[in-house]
């Protein structure tokens, strides 16, 4: 049985300074790209049985650095649309609604918990079908594959906020007696354990 590797993008411009970044069509920074580069190393024992990517240019770009050969773009694979929240950071937002969580609120004019978990389901369905034949690669964005490791183990969308993810890391599911599990999470590549880039974490 084959492995789902999760592969957020690299650094963007808004990454690096926190700000939500949905449908903003950017590209790498050149520590992005680095990074991306990186990534290579991690995934070149791995052979694939499909690598499905967000239509964004930050993941379709990341992808390509990183030596994979994208088989699928996917619309369900984008960020979580963040509506009238677009490009704010988490300060900026609770200046205006304060005690604003993520997980639990949404975004207006954008999307609920649950329309996010709605739609990584089905992305973990595609890739759940062809884990027979080998591993499956999703390149993505952070909160987006922080919902489809929540629900790979079954969790409600909100649990995502539990599970950091930074910039061009690697995550594997898979399975243990059977069992849909969490084997490695947001680990770096080709820099020092511990050490995070991207968004800071969920404020409590």
């Amino acid at each position: 049985m084959g492995e789902i590797v999760l592969v957020r993008h690299g650094e963007t411009t808004w990454s690096a300074s926190h700000r939500h970044t949905s449908y903003t069509d950017l590209e790498l920074t050149a520590d992005g790209e680095r990074q991306a580069r990186e990534i290579a190393a991690e995934l070149a024992d791995r052979r694939f049985a499909a690598v499905l990517s967000s239509p964004r240019r930050r993941a379709r770009r990341t992808a390509e650095l990183a030596g994979l050969t994208v088989t699928e773009t996917v619309e369900d694979l984008t960020e979580w649309h963040y509506g009238s929240y677009e490009g704010l950071t988490t300060a900026q937002i609770r200046h205006r609604a304060p005690g604003w969580q993520l997980w639990t609120d949404g975004c207006p004019g954008g999307e609920s918990p649950e329309q996010v978990a709605e739609r990584l389901d089905r992305v973990l369905a595609r890739a759940r079908a062809r884990l027979e034949v080998g591993d499956v690669a999703l390149v993505g964005h952070g909160h987006s594959l922080r919902v489809a490791g929540a629900r790979w183990i079954g969790l409600p969308a909100s649990a995502g906020g539990l599970l950091r993810l930074d910039t061009a890391t690697v995550s594997v599911l898979g399975h243990e007696h059977g069992r849909p599990v969490i084997l490695r999470w947001n680990s770096p590549v080709g820099r020092p354990a511990g050490r995070a880039t991207g968004s800071p974490p969920e404020p409590r």
